[in-house]
């Protein structure tokens, strides 16, 4: 199995019920999650390598993410952070940083494999099935039950 594959397989560990929590996936990837204080409104989030404290049980790697965001913003920060780390990880250096017109300056196509699985991680398929045979079937019913935005919810629904 290849290093992504186990990362996702990882991910889907925690693909139970919605809404999907991120923070405990980062911790079960080695990655540790940080709530930032005063950033610019511009600056969602950023993944860093930091120095490794037990060996093999932390990744070197945490996220820092902009407290002053709604939560549903920080959590899809967290989710795009934590898809730098699954498909980008060498591309990562000393820190990928997300900022509301370029995000990290990277490549469209690579802050945009980032943006997909951020999206898988947030809202998997399996889960709106799930939610809709529960009864939820608007859009916004699901966005609010899983905790995302309208928009992100309707570019999920429509890529799936």
């Amino acid at each position: 199995m290849s290093k992504i594959s186990e990362k996702i397989e990882i991910i889907k560990q925690h693909h139970k019920d919605y809404p999907v929590k991120v923070i405990p996936i980062a911790n079960s990837l080695g990655i540790k999650v940080y709530r930032a204080k005063n950033w610019p409104d511009d600056l969602s989030g950023v993944i860093k390598k930091v120095p490794v404290e037990n060996d093999d049980k932390e990744s070197g790697y945490a996220i820092y993410v902009n407290d002053d965001h709604h939560e549903n913003r920080r959590r899809f920060t967290i989710a795009h952070e934590i898809a730098h780390y699954v498909l980008h990880r060498d591309k990562i250096g000393d820190g990928i940083t997300d900022d509301a017109m370029y995000r990290s300056g990277l490549s469209d196509a690579i802050e945009q494999q980032a943006n997909s699985l951020a999206a898988q991680i947030l809202m998997p398929k399996k889960l709106i099935d799930k939610a809709k045979k529960d009864g939820l079937s608007s859009p916004n019913d699901l966005a609010e039950k899983f905790n995302v935005s309208l928009s992100s919810m309707n570019i999920r629904l429509n890529s799936i």
